[in-house]
C-alpha cells in the first residue's frame, strides 16, 4: 500500500472511529447524566414512541405535541375504582411539589378504556384533577398502539354488563423528556415527594 493510499485509509478510519464515539457518546449520555436520580431504569430506554390521539378538548395530537416539555405520563381509566384516583392524584401532588420549586412537568393522562372514556369525560376527568393536565383518548387501535410502545398491559374482565366493568391494567408512571424520550417509571407505592424528588434530581442535571 502506497504512503497516499494508506494515509487515505488511516483518515477514513479516524473519521469512522469519530463518528462511532459520538453516536455512542449520545446514546449513552442521558443515562450517564441522570444515573444519580433514577433506580433500575435506563434512560432513554426503549419505551414511549409515536401515537396519535384524541386529547380532552376534542382535538387530535401528535405524541410530539403532547410531549413537548417534562411530562409524568399515566395509563388508567375513569372508571377505575381504586388503584387510578390514588396514582393519579399522587402524580397532581408531585406536579404541584415541583411548581413550588419553580420546575415545570405535564400530568399527562391515556386512557385505556376508550369505549367509555370519551372526549366529554376526560374534559371532566382533567378538570377535577390539575389545570394543566391532558387527558387523551382515541379508537381502541390507537390506545393499544400507544399502550404497546410504554409497554402496559391492559385487559378488560368479563362482565354481564356491558356498561359496567373493570379494567386489569400496569400501574406505572413514565417520566419523559423532550430530547431524551424516557428517563424513569414511578411505582403507585412511593409517595408525591419521592416522585417529586426523583424528578426534580433529572430536571436539575446538568
Amino acid at each position: 500500500m502506497s504512503v497516499t493510499k494508506f494515509a487515505a485509509f488511516a483518515g477514513a478510519a479516524v473519521v469512522v472511529t469519530l463518528a462511532v464515539t459520538l453516536a455512542m457518546t449520545q446514546i449513552m449520555l442521558p443515562a450517564q447524566r441522570f444515573e444519580d436520580c433514577i433506580e433500575g431504569s435506563v434512560a432513554g430506554g426503549n419505551i414511549g414512541g409515536p401515537f396519535e390521539l384524541m386529547d380532552h378538548r376534542g382535538q387530535m395530537v401528535t405524541d410530539a405535541q403532547v410531549l413537548d416539555q417534562p411530562a409524568l405520563v399515566y395509563f388508567g381509566y375513569t372508571f377505575c375504582p381504586d388503584v387510578c384516583p390514588m396514582d393519579v392524584a399522587r402524580n397532581v401532588v408531585a406536579v404541584e411539589i415541583l411548581a413550588d420549586a419553580g420546575l415545570t412537568v405535564k400530568p399527562v393522562f391515556i386512557t385505556i378504556d376508550p369505549a367509555r372514556d370519551t372526549v366529554d369525560y376526560l374534559a371532566d376527568f382533567v378538570a377535577n384533577n390539575h389545570p394543566e393536565m391532558v387527558g387523551l383518548t382515541g379508537t381502541a387501535e390507537q390506545i393499544a398502539k400507544a399502550a404497546r410502545a410504554y409497554k402496559v398491559y391492559y385487559r378488560k374482565q368479563p362482565s354481564e354488563d356491558e356498561d359496567y366493568y373493570l379494567m386489569d391494567h400496569s400501574s406505572f408512571s413514565y417520566f419523559m423528556v423532550p430530547d431524551v424520550g424516557f428517563v424513569d417509571f414511578l411505582r403507585s407505592d412511593l409517595l408525591p415527594e419521592v416522585v417529586a424528588d426523583r424528578l426534580a434530581c433529572v430536571l436539575r442535571a446538568p
